[in-house]
């Protein structure tokens, strides 16, 4: 009976591991292949974004944004990230757990200064009317939309410097003192078009907060994960003989940050 009670007793679900009794290579091989999956699925869905983005800019007048001083610091910052949680996984794989936690912390700390940069970027850009305005409706319940072409003339963004319009490429010519826009042959200003480029919706800054807002998401499972391998760290679970999912961890987060580079170009200087 002894046997059948514990044959039929269940494993505590805490302590289960699915690749216990697996080779270590074996082991180590599966887990970053299942990080890799998981990385060419946001790759698929980040490449859908950039098409939809280059398919709209054709054929239409298209707001084109300078970066913030803050867009640049969030790359500095993420740099700063990913060389921290190298020298982590380093430090863990010579049994320098305590280096190994440092490394962590300062990973989590940097990667909270993205974040911020991030979201002070976006209010720079909202303060040249290139974000969204927030309205009190009558009925007490707060109404937003996607500001205009007019408010972005009309704040202290300076055309040229801050933002630009094109069309198929081609730079629309603005005359500052009438604030109206000209195509950009017309060089002697003598026909307006400001009516025709104020009919776009500037869906350009659209994209543009849509790709920020997705990529902090994802950068948010990888402060879960930053924090769990954090406590593993602690608790003795990674160890100098086992680093894998410190390994995982970093081939994540090095590729969030290789990715928030590559829309940093793509969206400020390629598009």
């Amino acid at each position: 009976m002894k046997h059948m009670t514990d044959q039929t007793t269940p494993r505590n679900s805490a302590s289960y591991d699915v690749f216990e009794g697996v080779e270590p290579a074996v082991r180590e091989r599966t887990k970053k292949m299942l990080m890799y999956f998981i990385v060419f699925a946001v790759v698929m869905l980040f490449a859908g974004f950039t098409s939809a983005y280059i398919v709209s800019n054709m054929g239409q007048y298209w707001v084109n944004v300078a970066p913030t001083s803050a867009f640049w610091m969030s790359n500095v910052l993420l740099v700063l990230s990913s060389v921290s949680l190298w020298w982590s996984v380093r430090s863990m794989r010579s049994g320098s757990k305590q280096s190994a936690l440092i490394g962590l912390v300062v990973t989590f700390v940097l990667g909270l200064g993205f974040t911020f940069s991030q979201a002070q970027g976006w209010e720079d850009l909202s303060r040249m009317g290139l974000g969204w305005t927030t309205t009190d409706h009558e009925s007490g319940m707060k109404a937003y939309r996607w500001n205009s072409i007019e408010s972005v003339i009309e704040s202290e963004a300076v055309y040229g410097d801050d933002y630009t319009i094109t069309r198929g490429g081609e730079p629309v010519l603005f005359d500052a003192a009438k604030k109206e826009f000209y195509a950009p042959n017309d060089l002697l200003m003598v026909r307006p078009i400001s009516r025709e480029v104020a009919r776009t919706s500037n869906s350009g800054g659209g994209y543009l907060w849509i790709l920020i807002a997705v990529h902090i998401l994802h950068l948010t499972f990888g402060f879960v994960y930053l924090v769990i391998s954090g406590i593993r760290v602690g608790q003795g679970v990674i160890h100098s003989k086992d680093v894998v999912r410190l390994e995982t961890l970093s081939i994540y987060w090095h590729f969030m940050g290789a990715l928030w580079l590559y829309l940093f170009a793509f969206l400020f200087f390629i598009y």
